[in-house]
């Protein structure tokens, strides 16, 4: 487990960071690792169509470069949310988009709704977490059943059917929420999260009905579905091991320090060198926090540039996600999370 963070940021300043260097983009190397990302996955898609006439029994074992190609492509789309694959905004967008397709996501109002994250990471009273962890006094006011129901939904195997409907599911919704908000207010929406909304959904359903009617729906919705659950199960793994560990800043937002999120409630988080390509190094979560427009591609430079300022930022590694898993609750006194009473109470 990471040592507690305490004190270890408090006197650090952006100043002190040379990042600017590093937040420097390039079109030509974002359009390789679009290509990178997304030519495999479709040529995975074209073996799986193939051996599915003709050797059914391996379309399976294709499931394992979907995912990780699906996974690269997540993050992929990350980084063009944050402006920082391409130098052009433009490309950007469309790269984003792209890259939101194969995930069946719409990117816009996924990169917003990340980037509140970021302007608030270790804020606990404005960001609860990818969990959305509530606090010791809220979890005490719930009944055994619904503290059980709670407690279930964040175990880490949740992350499987939680991955789906993240991802094939509550677009669907969101868009059929927002239909419905428009024709009770007779008013065509104007936002541009709508429309990349309504594109993302018009364009992927198009696709994979069209698929369907080629190769058989059977194929390409099982293969589909079990690729989004396993790549969005992966990412959110990541993502909880990144913000959720023994000494994570936890702050109430009084007092809150932007600095002190980025270094004490981020991990810097060991990978082997094949999953930091498949998840275009985002392991590297300090210094992302503390500068987003570094590019996935200059973010291991830019760590290696700032080791001894970072030499005491928490590390850890995917095997420690179960003992991290333990931390449940938040506590607004401590300002630490916590695991639910009753796991404590069976350790002691």
């Amino acid at each position: 487990m990471p040592p507690s963070p305490s004190c270890m940021t408090t006197d650090l300043r952006p100043a002190d960071f040379v990042l600017a260097p590093y937040a420097r983009s390039s079109n030509w190397r974002g359009a390789y690792q679009i290509l990178s990302a997304v030519g495999p996955y479709l040529a995975c898609w074209a073996l799986a169509i193939h051996l599915a006439q003709r050797a059914p029994w391996a379309v399976p074992l294709l499931v394992i470069p979907l995912v990780l190609f699906s996974l690269r492509c997540f993050s992929l789309m990350h980084d063009c949310g944050h402006h920082s694959l391409f130098r052009s905004r433009w490309l950007n967008r469309v790269g984003g988009f792209i890259l939101g397709l194969v995930n069946a996501i719409p990117q816009l109002a996924w990169s917003n709704d990340h980037a509140f994250h970021h302007r608030t990471n270790g804020d606990w009273e404005r960001y609860r977490g990818v969990t959305d962890l509530i606090t010791t006094d809220d979890y005490a006011q719930l009944s055994a059943r619904q503290q059980a129901t709670y407690a279930l939904l964040r175990h880490p195997l949740m992350a499987l059917p939680g991955g789906f409907y993240y991802l094939a599911i509550q677009p669907r919704l969101a868009l059929l929420k927002e239909i419905s908000r428009a024709v009770r207010a007779q008013a065509v929406p104007r936002s541009a999260e709508f429309w990349d909304l309504l594109l993302n959904n018009v364009v992927l359903i198009a696709l994979v009905v069209a698929a369907g009617q080629r190769w058989g729906f059977g194929l390409v919705l099982g293969l589909y579905g079990v690729t989004l659950t396993f790549s969005a199960a992966l990412f959110l793994w990541i993502f909880f091991v990144q913000h959720i560990f023994e000494g994570s800043y936890a702050h109430n937002t009084e007092g809150w320090s932007h600095m002190q999120g980025a270094l004490e409630g981020t991990s810097y988080l060991q990978m082997p060198a094949w999953l930091r390509w498949f998840t275009a190094d985002i392991g590297y979560h300090n210094i992302h926090h503390l500068s987003e427009r570094i590019p996935n591609y200059n973010l291991r430079a830019a760590h290696q540039a700032n080791a001894r300022l970072l030499a005491a930022v928490p590390c850890l590694r995917l095997g420690d996600m179960l003992s991290c898993a333990q931390f449940k609750l938040w506590d607004r006194e401590t300002e630490r999370l916590v695991p639910c009473p009753e796991q404590v109470d069976a350790v002691a």
